[in-house]
């Protein structure tokens, strides 16, 4: 004969609750243990990388710092460097001096466009890009005229520079400008910029004033050509051409080089 139907208000003493409850909870259980079985299964199964040995043959991808000026204030630098094409890995606004990071170090920022310096080409890859809030220059009918960086922004930059230069373990001079990378089509940061107190704070290297005076008689008396010139460019880092002219794109690094060491006078003119 059957069984009675257990009734729902049936005490749980009974043995037919009994033993209802002891096959849910053994069906439960092996369910459970299937789960871990399987996951155990495809971590097992799963991508493994042993990471015990180090290469000592690398370095940092990060082999030049790159300094601009976001030609804007603050909101609009800060707009334009999070929601459009460009961007950088920091931007330090003026008053207060505060600094931004935009973009991870360990990622690419879209900061340096069509660039060459040393030899290497598209510097997005292998440089960090510092962009400082600073509207740049207006035309005006006297003339062009620049805005100069307050020195609480550039105290800031310099503590910025130098804990990047002992992270990744730069050489001196691996700081440079947008001026530097792309002269054709870059004046930033500037000849406002005061490139001499990153030369005091070690990050650049500055001509020796003695070498200069000494170095400047010859050169009045007899100016080098312009291959001389373009040679001399080349080897400091600069993208030029050795046409032999003194054409617009010597003109261009020249006035970049001038801006830099010799602000006061950067028309691209070779002198003494």
């Amino acid at each position: 004969p059957q069984p009675p139907p257990i009734s729902p208000l049936e005490p749980p003493d009974s043995m037919p609750f009994q033993s209802l409850l002891a096959v849910h909870t053994y069906v439960r259980l092996r369910t459970g243990l299937l789960a871990i079985s399987l996951l155990l299964l495809g971590a097992c199964g799963g991508l493994k990388i042993n990471t015990e040995h180090v290469a000592q043959g690398q370095d940092s991808r990060v082999q030049f710092v790159v300094v601009h000026y976001t030609s804007t204030d603050l909101q609009q630098s800060l707009q334009t460097l999070t929601d459009k094409g460009v961007s950088s890995h920091y931007l330090i606004d003026a008053e207060p001096p505060t600094i931004y990071r935009l973009v991870d170090e360990n990622r690419r920022a879209w900061h340096a466009g069509d660039s060459q310096w040393r030899g290497r080409t598209w510097l997005n890859a292998s440089s960090i890009g510092i962009e400082l809030v600073n509207p740049g220059f207006v035309d005006t009918p006297e003339g062009r005229q620049w805005f100069a960086y307050p020195p609480p922004q550039i105290d800031q930059l310099i503590l910025l520079l130098k804990d990047i230069q002992q992270r990744h373990q730069l050489p001196i001079d691996s700081v440079i400008g947008h001026s530097d990378i792309a002269p054709q089509r870059k004046v930033d940061p500037g000849p406002l910029f005061p490139w001499r107190r990153l030369a005091d704070a070690g990050l650049i290297r500055w001509p020796d004033a003695e070498q200069v005076a000494a170095l400047q008689p010859g050169f009045a008396t007899q100016l080098p050509d312009a291959w001389w010139f373009q040679q001399q460019l080349s080897t400091l880092g600069y993208s030029i051409t050795l046409s032999g002219e003194f054409d617009q794109q010597t003109r261009n690094v020249l006035a970049a080089f001038q801006m830099k060491f010799r602000p006061q006078q950067f028309d691209g003119v070779a002198d003494a």
